[in-house]
């Protein structure tokens, strides 16, 4: 850089040093008259000679001037060679930070405050194909597609005002960037600001996120299938446990009653001319149709209760409230309150499962004496709580319940549109929360 209008080089420097040896002469010719004339004034012993004195004083003005000269000369030879050094070493630093632009992984431009392009690294040509000739000077709307550029625009100038540094752009969405062959593509950016002088100048760091945010949707489009796919599977296995159902109920309960009947047939017919031990095995007969249709019963009410059909929801939740209880002599406190709502068989059967999987999960690892049912409906959607006094959390700090049923709960309430919500600590219970949209399980006022 030149200080004062000039470039400082070694041969200036040499240039210096000549003059400064040239105004030393008239000082040394002028310190030689000065001892000359004394040397006469002390000769002649003419002490207030006017002549010798005016040449005395002479010497001596011409001498200290040269002298002074020569001082002022060094220390500007002195600042000139500082300021060099410190050129040299600008010089060096500016090399070094664009070397560091040059060769960054991230797209580095810089704009003025007319927002056009005063620096281009190499990263920035290869990410939006132009080059650092024709994009320099260019507005930097020319890389932004064209719905963006006036919120763009506002947004640097906005940035400015508040005089903060440096900002993260675009944080809760992926900007985009246009190409020069007007290809947009997603990028991630932050923005600084710095003042040259009395200007500011904005720099814009951006990353090309094409592949990462291809890579999120190929994910997101996965995740979506396997929901589509649970669900559907779930439809299917509800369709089939129907089914099954059905068949163990009508056809396998009608044959094993059917065969009852034709035993206490067997037993009128023999009319007491058949021997004690015959009679001992067709009541023997009976008793074991009898348990044999009771477990077909329970078998086709775990499949799919057909009370959940037929009469609904709530008399189907009653129904396994009461069969838990049965079977592991669990209390449970049952606040059930739908008011006149009825449930779509979707979202009937969603929240049975749902119940039905959670009681199933007490009973395995809950340890609990005493669960809680809360089942209500409103305007806005249907929350149902489980709860229960059982060991909640393992000390390894997973819930105790916590198995295939939980995700199975999970799947259903998403298939819904709902949320899941568990609290649990060691030692105090664990407590189930489903909140399900109204609009999802079609909840519909009885028309009077």
């Amino acid at each position: 850089m030149p200080v004062n209008g000039k470039t400082p080089t070694p041969h200036t420097a040499v240039a210096h040093e000549r003059l400064s040896w040239f105004a030393a002469r008239p000082a040394l010719a002028a310190a030689a008259a000065f001892v000359a004339a004394l040397a006469v004034m002390l000769a002649a012993r003419r002490w207030f000679d006017p002549v010798l004195l005016i040449c005395v004083a002479a010497a001596l003005l011409v001498a200290t001037s040269a002298f002074m000269l020569m001082r002022a000369r060094r220390e500007a030879s002195s600042a000139h060679s500082e300021a060099s050094a410190a050129i040299s070493q600008s010089g060096v630093n500016e090399a070094r930070m664009m070397a560091i632009i040059r060769s960054s992984m991230e797209a580095i431009i810089t704009i003025d405050e007319q927002q056009r392009v005063v620096l281009f690294n190499p990263m920035a040509e290869q990410v939006f194909g132009c080059s650092a000739m024709d994009a320099i000077g260019a507005p930097l709307e020319r890389f932004i597609p064209e719905r963006f550029r006036a919120a763009h625009a506002r947004h640097v100038e906005q940035f400015g005002v508040t005089g903060v540094s440096d900002r993260q752009m675009g944080r809760q969405r992926v900007l985009s960037g246009l190409r020069a062959n007007g290809e947009e593509f997603p990028i991630e950016a932050s923005i600084s600001q710095i003042r040259d002088g009395g200007a500011r100048l904005y720099t814009v760091m951006l990353r090309d996120v094409t592949e990462r945010v291809r890579a999120e949707e190929a994910q997101q489009r996965a995740r979506e299938e396997l929901r589509e796919l649970s669900a559907n599977l779930q439809k299917i296995r509800e369709e089939e446990k129907t089914r099954i159902a059905r068949e163990l109920h009508d056809d396998l309960g009608q044959q094993l009653t059917a065969l009852k009947m034709d035993i206490s047939s067997v037993e009128e017919a023999l009319d007491g001319s058949a021997s004690e031990l015959v009679r001992d095995h067709l009541q023997g007969m009976r008793r074991l149709i009898d348990v044999t249709v009771a477990s077909v019963r329970r078998i086709a009410a775990d499949l799919r209760p057909v009370m959940l059909d037929d009469l609904g929801l709530i008399p189907a939740v009653e129904w396994l409230a009461n069969d838990f209880t049965n079977r592991y002599g669990i209390d449970v406190e049952r606040d059930i309150e739908t008011g006149d709502a009825r449930f779509s068989p979707a979202g009937a059967t969603a929240l049975f499962r749902i119940v039905q999987e959670a009681l199933t999960n007490v009973a395995r690892h809950a340890d609990a004496t005493r669960v809680t049912l809360s089942l209500r409906a409103g305007d806005e959607g249907v929350v149902l709580r489980i709860a229960d006094n059982g060991q909640g959390v393992r000390r390894d700090g997973e819930p105790a319940g916590k198995s295939f049923g939980l995700l199975g709960i999970r799947e259903r309430a998403h298939m819904l549109g709902g949320a899941v919500d568990i609290h649990s600590a060691q030692g105090n219970g664990f407590a189930l929360s489903v909140i399900i949209p109204a609009e999802a399980v079609k909840m519909q006022e009885l028309q009077s």
